[in-house]
């Protein structure tokens, strides 16, 4: 019943810019806290942006002032828009629900493949 669906990966030139997005379902929305991670090939998943349990925004220094995280509470989306694209930032990008109440489950999307090359 729990879906994560992320859409809006693609093939972008460095400089470009793409956003994604991520609708939950099955999932009372505001008892998670939402983020986006990516795993680049041979390297572990890492957190890129998340909402906090206090609400507040977490991004990774290495996409601090290029990447920006929203959420549509109404809607039950969390969107992810990335400016100033590198190389570096080729990953699949996954959607994530950390759960706020304890003895939940978190719950990762598919993944969507964002490749940053010329």
């Amino acid at each position: 019943q729990v879906q994560l669906v992320e859409s809006g990966g693609g093939l972008v030139q460095p400089g470009g810019s793409l956003r994604l997005s991520c609708a939950a379902s099955g999932i009372i929305f505001s008892m998670y806290s939402m983020g986006w991670y990516r795993q680049a090939p041979g390297k572990e998943r890492e957190l890129v942006a998340r909402f906090t349990s206090a609400g507040r925004i977490i991004y990774a220094d290495a996409v601090k002032g290029r990447f920006t995280v929203s959420k549509d509470n109404a809607k039950n989306t969390v969107d992810l828009q990335m400016n100033s694209l590198k190389v570096e930032d080729t990953a699949v990008y996954y959607c994530n629900a950390a759960p706020l109440l304890i003895g939940r489950n978190a719950y990762w999307g598919q993944g969507t493949q964002v490749t940053v090359s010329s």
